[in-house]
């Protein structure tokens, strides 16, 4: 036999094989279009399941037939791009699973915040000299608070009195915990969101709040109120300040995402850091809801001791360190298979 009528030969095989395959591919084709639909809605089966698995694996002995016997042609591109859409349907995490949610909070978020250990140090320096520089400006010019605190409450200080004695009496705790958690978090994404402006938003922001941190306690040092108002913030604010630095530790990684992009754009190196970091804001978010209990239920009831303004705050700031290291969670490590 002529090498001629042998590639002819191999070609009418290769047609004929072609169209025997051709309706399970197009079978294969309209289950994977209709995938996408199936993932955001009900959720297949066991049955169901295995079968794809199956069509997946059909399909991939397909694939490797098809560039043995028709290398570069369409049909085989066709068959790579329907094996690369199975793939990546069977080959992905499961969301909002316990266990998905459980590594989020035990391991990503922990690796997370170690990498921005460094930044949120600093972010927390910048907070400290903040405050020491508002303590020293209200202190040597105390005229200049009323750019700082509102006149309702320069004249409850002038006539010692704290802004925070009477929050009780105007609404309840359950009402007030609501809205110091929604000021808090909208504080946190404001924080967090003006990072994009290079970095430089957050640290106005955190220096703003160190400021206006400083500013206050000095003010009302000179009324004799200073203690007043750590007794205020003592149970609720460790943990608070705390979140502000994380959320601005994050927001520098996304400035820094555009001024030193990993990836061949700034717009992939911004994306690919929003979504990792962005999962930081999870662990504010969890982290306000207690903070904003603490500040409803107990930091403007005058009837709590100062000892157990301490033992909260200082207890509920360990708590946060132990799980942000994700300590914490480690004894849900117990009876998983070790890392290679």
């Amino acid at each position: 036999m002529s090498a001629g009528a042998a590639a002819s030969g191999a070609q009418r095989d290769a047609a004929a094989w072609v169209k025997a395959r051709s309706a399970t591919w197009s079978e294969w084709l309209a289950a994977a279009r209709a995938a996408p639909a199936r993932s955001a809605g009900a959720q297949l089966d066991v049955a169901a399941a295995q079968r794809y698995v199956e069509q997946y694996r059909a399909l991939a002995r397909d694939l490797a037939t098809a560039r043995q016997l028709l290398p570069g042609s369409r049909t085989t591109a066709a068959l790579e791009a329907l094996y690369l859409q199975a793939h990546a349907q069977i080959d992905r995490a499961p969301r909002w699973s316990p266990t998905a949610l459980l590594t989020l909070l035990r391991d990503e978020i922990p690796a997370i915040v170690r990498a921005l250990r460094p930044t949120i140090l600093w972010i927390a320096a910048l907070m400290i000299v903040s405050a020491a520089a508002g303590w020293w400006l209200i202190s040597t010019y105390p005229n200049l608070i009323s750019l700082i605190a509102s006149s309702q409450m320069i004249d409850d200080v002038e006539h010692e009195r704290l802004w925070t004695q009477d929050l009780l009496n105007v609404v309840p705790s359950s009402v007030l915990s609501v809205a110091i958690l929604s000021n808090n978090i909208a504080v946190t994404l404001t924080v967090f969101c003006s990072g994009i402006f290079l970095g430089l938003g957050v640290c106005y922001f955190v220096a703003l709040n160190g400021l206006m941190l400083g500013a206050a306690f000095a003010f009302t040092h000179q009324h004799g109120l200073a203690m007043g108002l750590l007794k205020f913030v003592l149970a609720h604010g460790p943990v608070e300040l705390s979140v502000i630095c994380i959320a601005g530790a994050a927001g520098i990684a996304l400035g820094e995402s555009l001024l030193r992009p990993t990836l061949p754009s700034r717009r992939e190196s911004f994306e690919r850091t929003a979504r990792r970091v962005g999962r930081v804001l999870l662990a504010c978010a969890l982290l306000l809801v207690v903070c904003g209990c603490i500040e409803g239920f107990i930091s403007p009831d005058p009837r709590v001791p100062m000892s157990v303004r301490v033992v909260i705050g200082l207890g509920y700031w360990c708590v946060m360190l132990l799980f942000l290291s994700g300590r914490l969670l480690a004894w849900t490590r117990r009876g998983e298979d070790p890392a290679p």
